[in-house]
């Protein structure tokens, strides 16, 4: 089933069976990407919106020195660009981290969904408004918060997600990003990544290694990033 993940993240409104049937029966076949591939280029019309199966996938926009800022990452279950639906285009690229499953709901049949129930509607709509309170929060992190702050917040956002689509194992889970990935997330270079990394370690807050985080005090952790999970909308 394509939309089981992305309606684990998103149970809110809850979809009557008719309804579940008809955004399934929309998806189309599931493809798989190499990592490190383009999937939507900046400024490119586009026809459809992808869901995200399997893998993780960032959003960013190179700047003309060459630098990078992330400014999303998307696992398994997220539409990563149902905004494509109003706008026909998006205005930065989205690439794959990982090899990723794929699947695809052309516009014009978005378009019917939505015209379908008000319900399927609000659905959509509050998954795209999520998206964007996630931006936010990751702007106000670049804007104000301390370094290591910056990166214990991050690992704290993504343990909460990943937890609600049972990709955590207690306390621990995979995050198959690079220090360079993380960098480009908080608005660091790789090296002061390195060094709040240590320094998170070293605390007894957060271990990353070879893309597995392990959380040896959730609270702790939490307390220091200032982590709250009210801009997730998990309830």
């Amino acid at each position: 089933m394509s939309i089981a993940l992305f309606l684990r993240t998103h149970p809110l409104p809850a979809l009557e069976q008719a309804d579940r049937d008809a955004l399934e029966a929309a998806m189309g076949p599931a493809q798989e990407v190499a990592p490190r591939q383009i999937i939507v280029r900046e400024n490119v019309p586009l026809h459809s919106c992808t869901l995200l199966l399997s893998g993780f996938v960032q959003r960013y926009k190179d700047a003309a020195n060459g630098n990078r800022q992330s400014l999303g990452i998307h696992i398994p279950g997220d539409f990563v660009d149902l905004h494509s639906y109003p706008l026909g285009r998006l205005e930065h690229s989205i690439a794959t981290i990982t090899p990723v499953r794929i699947a695809s709901v052309r516009h014009e049949q978005v378009r019917a969904l939505t015209a379908r129930t008000t319900v399927l509607t609000q659905l959509l709509w509050r998954a795209t408004l999520v998206d964007a309170a996630i931006n936010r929060e990751w702007l106000l992190g670049i804007g104000v918060r301390p370094a290591a702050q910056r990166v214990a917040h991050l690992l704290c956002e993504m343990y909460v997600r990943l937890e609600r689509i049972g990709m955590t194992r207690g306390l621990r889970f995979d995050l198959p990003l690079t220090q360079t990935d993380i960098a480009e997330a908080t608005g660091l270079t790789p090296v002061h990544t390195n060094r709040m990394l240590r320094q998170l370690r070293e605390e007894g807050l957060a271990e990353f290694r070879q893309g597995m985080v392990q959380i040896p005090d959730w609270p702790a952790l939490k307390r220091f990033a200032e982590f709250d999970t009210a801009y997730l909308f998990l309830d």
